[in-house]
Parts: structure tokens; sequence; C-alpha cells
């Protein structure tokens, strides 16, 4: 049995047409949750594919196009901050992750998903705890999600410079607390989360 720090190799299911899936934006207090889906090209391989958290941020971006040029099929899906406010962060996450999938140009046959909770599709998933560690296409979604998100981030960064989205990327750190105090939330704030409760006063 593997321990917490090591894991298994992971065994592909036998199927012909794998998807893998990821998501990137739960815990953040500003944005949508953006997933992505991808299936990869087992003719053209892509070399150093990982959790993208692992990856500098040029190295990310380098292997966001080479995915994109050579998956077989990329989709994102996202759910933004009203949707996550009525469904909560959870199930929010699992909507994102089923329009990330039923948006791939090619329908896999089966899908494999990071973490422990798999959403209703309409084929064989199944959930990989540290997938996009053990798992070639999670890691691909999971470089999708993230270069995406952040990216929006930059950009809802420079409309609202006082708040610092570029460079905490909407998650909750000291300087994101200290700017919702002083200047209030803005329409893409997530009011169902506590902190922002909070500062509207809704708590």
């Amino acid at each position: 049995m593997a321990d917490k720090k090591e894991f298994e190799p992971f065994v592909y299911p036998q199927a012909t047409c794998i998807a893998g899936v990821d998501e990137v934006g739960r815990g953040p207090l500003v944005g949508a949750v953006v997933t992505a889906a991808v299936i990869l090209d087992p003719n053209n391989p892509i070399e150093g594919l990982t959790d993208s958290k692992k990856l500098t941020e040029k190295k990310r971006n380098l292997l966001f196009d080479e995915i994109k040029e050579k998956a077989l099929s990329w989709s994102l899906g996202r759910c933004e901050a009203d949707e996550i406010d009525k469904l909560n962060i959870l199930q929010a996450t699992m909507v994102a992750m089923q329009r990330a999938v039923a948006g791939l140009s090619l329908q896999p046959d089966y899908v494999l998903i990071d973490g422990n909770k798999v959403p209703e599709l309409p084929m064989a998933a199944q959930a990989v705890v540290k997938g996009d560690l053990r798992v070639a296409e999670i890691s691909a979604a999971s470089i999708i999600a993230k270069v995406t998100r952040d990216r929006e981030m930059e950009i809802l960064g420079a409309e609202f410079p006082q708040y610092g989205f570029a460079k905490h990327k909407g998650y909750p750190t000291k300087a994101h607390f200290e700017a919702l105090e002083q200047y209030g939330a803005i329409e893409q704030h997530r009011k169902s989360f506590k902190p922002v409760k909070r500062v509207l006063g809704l708590d």
C-alpha cells in the first residue's frame, strides 16, 4: 500500500480514447473555477508534463502552447462566481468538469479526473488522487486550466489594479484581505465565501 508521499505507478484502463480532466480555482475568492479536458496523441508525445504548480510560469506557458498544438482534442469548462455562489464550489467544479468534457471535439470512452470525486458523465470515469502527478492527460489538463485562469486574473488585475489579482491570482492572501477591507468586493468576487461575506456584512 502506498503511503502519503509515494504513490503506486498509475495503471491505465483498457480504453482507446482517454481524456484527463483537472480544475484550477477552487480556493480563490474571486473569478471562475476553470477546468480543462485533454486527449493526448500517443503518436505525438509531450515531454515534461507534470502538475502545473510544480512548473515555472515560463515552462507552463511553453507546455500550454505545445499541448494545444499536439493534443488530439482539448476543451475548457468553467463556472463563474455567481454560479459558484448558487451551487457551492464543489458542485460548481463538477459542472465545470462536465462542460469541459462535453466541449471535446472527440468523445472519449474513458475519463480520468484529478482528485477523489467524479462528476456525472455519459462515459466511464475514474478519480485519480494526485492524478496531476501520475497521469499525463491530467497533467496536461492542469496546465491548460492554470495558464488560462492565471491570464484571466492578470486581465482582471489590469482592470482593478488595487486588488493585486495579477500577483495572488485571487487566492486569500494578506494583500487580498487588505484590499477587500479597503475597497470592498467587485462583481467577480464570490459572495458566498466567508471573507467576502464578512466584508459585505452578509455573515
